[in-house]
């Protein structure tokens, strides 16, 4: 089976937001996770976003490592 590595641009793109660089600059210097809150927890998603991310990281899928790399870059 062939593994899927998508780029951090094209996760933004799914959760609707701007995918630009400069878009993804803005919304990463304006949102921050505090510790001891998860990823998809966090206030600024709406559900839709939400159910994404979380059933990306429950599942397993070729979205799972990108998603993994937002968490870190919102910490």
């Amino acid at each position: 089976m062939e593994h899927i590595t998508h780029p951090f641009s094209e996760l933004f793109e799914q959760l609707g937001l701007d995918a630009s660089h400069q878009g993804i600059e803005h919304f990463l210097h304006n949102h921050r996770l505090p510790a001891g809150v998860e990823l998809v927890d966090a206030p600024f998603w709406n559900r839709s976003q939400a159910s994404f991310l979380k059933e990306g990281l429950q599942s397993d899928s070729d979205w799972a490592e990108v998603i993994d790399q937002l968490n870190a870059s919102l910490r």
